[in-house]
């Protein structure tokens, strides 16, 4: 006897972009309707079905009873850092998995940019997940360590975005969570179209991709998302240290991905974000920085220096002490001229920070997070 769940397709997010347009496309309903219904959504987090959504065609009321769901994923947890800049989402897929979303918050009278006081005050920045788990299999990650499930829809990309929605307004989105985005690429392209415009209406400046550097993928990728921030998951200047830590970087060797970001950067212009985190003894002696300024110093780049998070008892890595971090620092920056910074660290009493995002199943408890550069407009060149 076949399951209820074979017997009958489970509906999809109404947030799925592609999907829904082909659903109305075929049954004859304008795609202008979409946003609307996107915009209910948005604004009736909790509606559970889409029947109240005003002014639609018969037609689209019907269809959207048959195929779609406001949200396919459920918000389980909300865990705050005690300094409540922070708050950690965990996210039950419609398949049964979960992922994590990290909300950030940054004061931003309470910093300088180029040197002169900001105006404003809080703004949020949300970090997504992109899979279930991943496949690069990075020795530094929690995330590697669950090894890969599966990609997320483009509808549950964004339905982070909306869960996140409800606890703060979101300015800035990055693709740092589980996952690497540049392996869900339709999905990824896709989502972003959603976030960027109606009703979202994120800036594509403020939004950034991150990545260890799939060559194929940033080939393509300023003709697929013109003016979104690329971020690189270098962690080592040179080919050797990379596989020793980052097993994915023997199928991306750095000179085939060094040509990719010099083709990318001078068709698009853009800074590209380097990321690098510190690792005691491995990748952070003077040596190592004097190498990294010379594979950079024909890019515009800044450098973002990470301190390593533990990532629980079985870890043979260690952190950087700050003399070294700071050594790096002044090597890059002053001889040179890279702009470097150190990542600011947040949410690690609820280990949301960088490379500890981990879901633990079934009991759901999450043992992990996500994190930022410090903040991503801080970095315009």
């Amino acid at each position: 006897m076949a399951s209820s769940s074979t017997a009958t397709p489970s509906r999809r997010s109404v947030f799925d972009a592609a999907y829904i347009r082909s659903e109305f496309s075929a049954a004859g309903i304008s795609a202008h309707f979409i946003p609307l219904i996107w915009k209910y959504v948005l604004q009736n987090p909790w509606c559970g079905d889409l029947c109240g959504v005003p002014s639609l065609p018969a037609t689209a009321y019907a269809l959207l009873q048959q195929k779609f769901r406001p949200t396919t994923s459920t918000l389980t947890t909300a865990a705050d850092s005690k300094d409540r800049t922070t708050t950690k989402l965990l996210i039950r897929l419609q398949n049964g998995e979960s992922v994590e979303a990290v909300i950030m918050r940054y004061d931003t009278t309470l910093g300088k940019y180029d040197g002169k006081p900001r105006s404003g005050g809080v703004r949020s920045t949300l970090c997504v997940s992109s899979q279930v788990g991943c496949k690069m299999g990075c020795r530094f990650c929690a995330t590697g360590t669950m090894g890969f499930k599966s990609n997320l829809s483009s509808g549950e990309i964004v339905e982070q975005l909306v869960h996140a929605s409800r606890y703060s307004q979101i300015r800035n989105v990055v693709f740092m969570g589980m996952g690497e985005p540049m392996n869900n690429y339709n999905a990824l392209v896709e989502a972003i179209g959603v976030f960027t415009g109606s009703p979202f209406q994120l800036s594509p400046k403020r939004i950034t991709v991150s990545t260890v550097g799939i060559v194929h993928a940033i080939n393509k990728f300023h003709n697929d998302l013109p003016h979104v921030n690329l971020a690189v998951s270098l962690h080592a200047p040179d080919q050797d240290i990379r596989c020793q830590i980052m097993p994915a970087a023997r199928a991306f060797p750095l000179e085939k991905l060094m040509n990719a970001l010099q083709s990318y950067q001078n068709k698009s212009n853009q800074t590209i974000f380097i990321e690098y985190i510190m690792l005691d003894g491995v990748n952070d002696q003077e040596e190592h920085a004097h190498q990294l300024g010379k594979l950079l110093e024909t890019f515009k780049a800044v450098v973002n220096l990470i301190p390593f998070n533990p990532i629980g008892s079985s870890s043979n890595f260690k952190t950087s002490s700050d003399q070294n971090v700071k050594k790096f620092q002044k090597v890059i920056r002053g001889i040179y001229n890279i702009r470097t910074t150190v990542r600011q660290q947040m949410g690690q009493d609820i280990a949301g920070a960088c490379g500890q995002l981990v879901v633990s199943l079934p009991d759901e408890r999450s043992t992990g997070g996500a994190t930022l550069l410090s903040d991503i407009e801080d970095f315009r060149i």
